[in-house]
């Protein structure tokens, strides 16, 4: 009976239990970053808030303007490279910076591949990672935003870093930390809060490696290289007003957090990222029972001050960066890794066919909130239940106008090149027609003067007016953040001797001076507004008002 127990468990199959080599791990890796990045080309978008700027910053630099001295902004012009690039190369249509972000999640995947993988993490549980930042990172940025970008170019330093310190040696290690103080500096250039914190970050990991390895001239090398990007980014530009734009602490900046802020939303949310940071700690303490025996494993003490310093980063971001809400979802990635990283073999064969299954499977169950925005509204259609007074549920029981609810449903296509695959609403669309239609654009063609305090940025293609330029001329119209009292009464002025033909102004009741209100004041006394359509925004409360000079 043992004997035919015995051939019984020889011949019982195992194949969920067969590992899977490392070969086939890497091209589900290259499939899976392939997938994530071509699913924007194959979708047609509505037009998002905060497009304008992406599109105006990429467009100004396609032109051949000059950061500061043809535009000023408070903050630096990284965000914009890539854009303009593909602007040079697309053209200047709308879909072009789809194009552009598809271009930059490539990089993100592929740079934070390289970092874990640098560190030890094997290509089983890269996967994992990698099908976690698609989910939760990488799905929800279809467009360019600053925010963004930032936070690529961090990625991009501390992949350099970690190539030069652990895979290249002699001056090829040399030239990878000088792109990684590049990419810091650029990092900087696109947002300063990111970009300091990526600054912080990146010296602490090459301050540790040069500590341990007792090589000093490395970080030489790195606070060398890291001056010489910075003057090359600053110096060209002193003379046109940077201080100014970069807030150096004079009047009439102000800003824009406190203390006060940040304890809220530590103490008073963060749920998850504090769990995570407690439950790493934890297995830290449980695998090394000694600082010693830490100190000793290397690369789990790199991962350990870049998952920390990532995690930390995350509390600070949303307080600092708060548009969008999940502009700091990248912590998920690296806190996983993390795990995984500190978990081994201990719970199953990861490089197993059971393994991948099941960890594929809880990927998709754990992190389903972004890809469930999406599938919802096909289950919605076959599981949700009729309205009734006599079905009382979770989405029955308090009445609801389906009027009131914002939605881009009923956005349409346009004709217009710029706004190619990219919807509107029915309403801007016929605006756009109506300022088309005015004497004064068909009149003026291409020497039209026009301010447009609008997110219909684009319009400039369409209408074929000249953008305006200097130093004093902010690139967005945010009082308060990117124009502030001297901008205003410049505007105020220009708007008052009737300079400009035609002047859009975009209000948005439920946003504080989006668009500065005493400009609008300074229009409705100095300009006729001749018409007022709705703005591309869901909330149904933001119009568009169209200015001309008053007719003497």
């Amino acid at each position: 009976m043992n004997n035919n127990t015995v051939v019984r468990q020889k011949q019982k199959p195992k194949l969920l239990f067969t590992t899977i080599s490392e070969h086939y791990w890497q091209w589900g890796e290259w499939l899976l970053i392939v997938g994530f990045c071509v699913i924007p080309l194959f979708v047609k978008f509505p037009f998002r808030i905060n497009l304008f700027l992406a599109w105006e910053g990429a467009y100004r630099l396609a032109e051949g303007q000059i950061p500061f001295r043809d535009f000023g902004m408070p903050l630096g012009f990284g965000f914009w490279i890539i854009p303009a690039l593909f602007f040079k190369l697309f053209g200047p249509q709308m879909i072009t910076l789809i194009k552009a972000q598809v271009f930059i999640n490539a990089i993100t995947f592929i740079s934070f591949r390289s970092i874990i993988k640098t560190l030890g993490l094997g290509a089983d549980r890269r996967i994992i990672v990698l099908l976690v930042m698609g989910l939760t990172y990488v799905l929800v940025n279809f467009w360019p935003w600053y925010n963004n970008m930032v936070f690529v170019y961090e990625l991009l330093a501390v992949q350099m870093l970690l190539l030069g310190c652990y895979r290249f040696q002699h001056w090829k290690t040399h030239l990878f930390i000088a792109l990684s103080t590049l990419f810091v500096v650029l990092s900087i250039f696109t947002k300063q809060d990111g970009g300091g914190l990526t600054l912080m970050l990146v010296s602490a990991l090459a301050l540790l490696y040069t500590y341990r390895h007792r090589k000093w001239q490395l970080l030489g090398s790195y606070v060398v290289s890291g001056t010489l990007w910075g003057a090359l980014f600053i110096v060209p530009f002193l003379s046109h007003d940077f201080s100014y734009w970069f807030n150096f602490g004079q009047p009439p900046h102000y800003s824009r957090i406190n203390l006060y802020d940040f304890l809220g939303d530590i103490f008073g949310g963060s749920l998850v990222i504090k769990l995570y940071l407690a439950l790493i700690l934890t297995l830290l303490i449980y695998r090394y029972r000694s600082w010693v025996s830490f100190w000793q494993d290397e690369k789990m003490v790199m991962f350990a001050l870049l998952s920390f310093g990532i995690l930390g980063q995350a509390l600070l971001i949303q307080v600092t960066s708060y548009i969008p809400h999940n502009v700091n979802v990248y912590f998920h990635s690296f806190a996983i890794a993390m795990l995984l990283f500190l978990a081994g073999n201990t719970l199953f064969q990861w490089n197993s066919v059971v393994g991948v299954l099941l960890s594929i499977f809880l990927t998709f169950f754990c992190f389903s909130g972004d890809y469930w925005l999406y599938t919802n509204r096909v289950f919605r259609k076959i599981l949700s239940q009729q309205s009734s007074e006599n079905v009382i549920s979770k989405s029955s029981w308090s009445a609801s106008d389906d009027e009131e609810q914002p939605t881009r449903a009923n956005w349409v296509e346009s004709d217009y090149e710029v706004f190619e695959d990219v919807k509107l609403p029915e309403e801007t669309i016929q605006g756009i027609k109506n300022i088309e239609s005015l004497e004064v654009v068909q009149q003026k063609g291409g020497k039209l003067r026009a301010l447009n305090m609008s997110e219909l940025t684009p319009l400039a293609q369409i209408l074929d007016y000249t953008l305006e330029t200097g130093t004093d001329y902010p690139l967005w119209f945010h009082y308060g953040v990117s124009m502030f009292d001297r901008e205003v009464d410049m505007f105020c002025k220009k708007i008052e001797q009737q300079e400009y033909d035609l002047v859009l102004f975009e209000t948005i009741p439920n946003l504080n001076n989006f668009y500065p209100e005493q400009v609008q004041n300074c229009l409705q006394q100095n300009y006729k507004m001749i018409d007022r359509f709705l703005a591309p925004r869901i909330k149904h409360n933001a119009h568009v008002e169209v200015y001309i000079r008053n007719q003497k």
